[in-house]
């Protein structure tokens, strides 16, 4: 049903438009530069050009097909065309099926098999071929006497979801990696296949490569406005509305460009709560808030000379530090969330190299005896989507802006979900319906009944 009301309000704007584009421009074929304006109409609007947003778009051009007399209108804005600050760039670039609910497991699950055959999804004829240049060396997590049991059950529900995982006693942990201290350590999970790293920029460039081969077009700007069905109703006010245009105002610039759209999809990241807060939403049909807030965290690099070699694998210690390889030569970086009481200030990603000192070094050194002698190389900061009322993703539709979908709150995993979640909002706009994994309980049900449903394996 969504796709059909998609076709049918696409095909009116479409009628609506002139045929060369003033005010806005015309639609840019594939392969062109992306337009500095952006056009007057566009059948979906993505806010956001992170990694979610891109897999979105991507989704839906796969999903059209070729069943649609004219071809879809997808655009995505994104505010830092230059990516300097974006969340999916400034991570750890991991990827790993550990988790401790059935959902994220799953879009684990699809997101491996996708980067395993990412030229199948992403490869554009006459290009080099897609390299995530991906080091499957697995994820190690720590527990101590405490979370041990929990440490347990959370592998015998990802061993129930196809995951291949062991769990590794003391003396076997330091069998296998001769350089931990297993002091205080209780029991270890171990991932055997389909966990690493791999390069967060290429994944993203490849989406968007793929994405405007398609189709899909790209502004820069930022949607700080929207004109809804009930701008302009009398009371009483609606108990729903739809949002026929949304403004993007221009880098720099105090002009905006009304795009009339049919569907709109909040991918926009740690900024996703304050995108509902825009000129133009009716206050009383965005409630329940998102509850998505940016939150700082600062990755470190170092040298160690006489550190783990290349068996390294991604190591969550006990104490939340967690660090990896970071290419050939002894090099790691690594990261560690603050406690919340020590947030630290988000209108910048300036980073606080006290908190290496403080609380990251202490920790890492007690775990790795040879990390007592290293040398900081370098660090930077990025922000996490995170999801303060259970730290997972929201996916779906809003329950009272009716052609809101939202795609943001991933608290750290966005890039490693965004995959799986792009299909499935993507199904959820063109089908009605999730196909390939059951994402349900990811929506907005569970804010508004405020049943939350909390992840344990953030790092």
């Amino acid at each position: 049903e969504l796709g059909q009301t998609l076709e049918r309000m696409g095909r009116t704007l479409r009628d609506q438009l002139p045929s060369s584009g003033s005010g806005g421009g015309g639609w840019i074929p594939p392969g062109t530069h992306p337009d500095p304006r952006p056009p007057d109409a566009a059948d979906v609007v993505v806010v956001g050009g992170g990694v979610v947003g891109w897999s979105v778009a991507y989704w839906l051009k796969v999903l059209e097909g070729r069943r649609r007399q004219h071809g879809m209108r997808v655009l995505v804005v994104e505010r830092d065309p230059m990516y300097s600050r974006a969340s999916t760039v400034l991570s750890a670039g991991g990827i790993r099926q550990q988790f401790s609910i059935r959902e994220n497991i799953l879009m684990s699950r699809f997101s491996a098999s996708f980067l395993r055959d990412i030229n199948e999804y992403l490869g554009v004829p006459n290009e080099p071929p897609v390299d995530i240049q991906f080091q499957p060396s697995g994820y190690l997590f720590l527990a101590s006497p405490q979370n041990a049991a929990a440490l347990e059950a959370t592998v015998q529900l990802q061993r129930d979801e196809g995951v291949q995982v062991a769990l590794l006693s003391p003396t076997q942990l330091k069998t296998k990696f001769p350089w931990i201290n297993t002091e205080d350590v209780a029991v270890a999970s171990y991932g055997l296949e389909d966990e690493g790293w791999f390069d967060p920029w290429t994944l993203l460039t490849a989406l968007r490569r793929k994405a405007i081969s398609m189709g899909v077009q790209s502004c820069p700007g930022e949607v700080r406005g929207f004109v809804t069905s009930a701008n302009n109703m009398m009371p009483p006010a609606p108990s729903s509305a739809r949002i026929k245009y949304v403004h993007v105002y221009m880098p720099d610039s105090l002009e905006y460009q009304p795009v009339a759209c049919a569907i709109v999809i909040n991918a926009a990241g740690a900024w996703a709560g304050k995108l509902l807060e825009a000129d133009g939403l009716p206050r009383a049909l965005c409630q329940p808030p998102l509850p998505i807030q940016p939150r700082k965290r600062y990755i470190f690099t170092w040298h160690c000379p006489n550190g783990p070699g290349l068996s390294c694998p991604f190591l969550v210690d006990t104490s939340g530090a967690y660090f990896r390889r970071d290419g050939l030569d002894r090099n790691y970086l690594g990261g560690m969330s603050p406690r919340e009481e020590e947030e630290p200030d988000t209108s910048d990603l300036s980073v606080d190299h006290n908190f290496f000192q403080e609380q990251m070094w202490p920790p890492l050194a007690r775990r790795v005896p040879a990390f007592e002698s290293l040398r900081v190389r370098g660090s930077w900061a990025g922000y996490y989507d995170y999801n303060t009322f259970d730290q997972n993703p929201v996916l779906g539709p809003h329950p009272r802006l009716e052609n809101l979908f939202t795609a943001a709150g991933f608290s750290g995993h966005g890039l490693q979900h965004a995959p799986a979640a792009g299909r499935a909002v993507a199904e959820l706009v063109m089908r009605g319906r999730y196909e390939t994994l059951d994402l349900r309980r990811l929506g907005w049900d569970r804010l508004v009944d405020g049943e939350p449903l909390p992840e344990k394996g953030v790092i």
